[in-house]
């Protein structure tokens, strides 16, 4: 286990702000360089949510680290760490979450904004109505999955978890703590 200092102090990865495809491209470019030394990953994050794919993209990448690297990887949370955020830290061992004092976490239902118009013969209609549902049954397949990864090794179940978000559940660090969704505050 890392001293508390250097998880404070000394991640070598940050991530601050949306969750973006630029930030996809720093946590990949910041890992192949953690790749080339003998150090633990230790991921600082304060955001207030983003791209729920390129977020599950980070997680996987962080996993992979995981499982190949045989090295510790530990989350910290700082300030707030809402929505695409906790699909990131559900990535790492309930054991290895760590936040601040200050830290508020907030996990909701994946949201989607989309338009889709219906002009032409019924058939095609029917055809982009089917695969819209599609996507929407992937897309809540995938959420699922995501509270399964959060929830992993804490005191909450993915199903309480997830009816706690479809009200946009905000926790604070000491919450979080007492459910077992992180370790213990910094």
């Amino acid at each position: 286990m890392l001293a508390d200092t250097t998880l404070l102090y000394q991640p070598n990865i940050r991530i601050a702000g949306n969750i973006s495809s630029g930030t996809l491209w720093d946590v990949l470019n910041a890992l192949a360089q953690i790749r080339l030394t003998n150090e633990d990953l230790v991921l600082e994050v304060m955001t207030e949510g983003g791209d729920a794919d390129i977020a599950r993209r980070i997680a996987l990448e962080i996993s992979l680290f995981i499982r190949d690297s045989g090295r510790a990887a530990y989350f910290i949370g700082k300030t707030i760490v809402y929505s695409a955020g906790m699909t990131i830290m559900g990535a790492f061992p309930a054991p290895n979450r760590f936040a601040t004092k200050d830290t508020t976490f907030l996990v909701h239902e994946r949201r989607i904004t989309k338009s889709v118009n219906f002009d032409g013969p019924m058939r095609a209609m029917i055809q982009i109505a089917k695969e819209q549902v599609s996507l929407l049954e992937t897309a809540h397949r995938l959420e699922w999955e995501g509270f399964e990864d959060l929830a992993k090794g804490s005191l909450i179940d993915a199903e309480t978890l997830y009816e706690r978000a479809k009200e946009n559940y905000y926790l604070s660090s000491d919450e979080a703590r007492e459910l077992g969704l992180i370790a213990r505050l910094l």
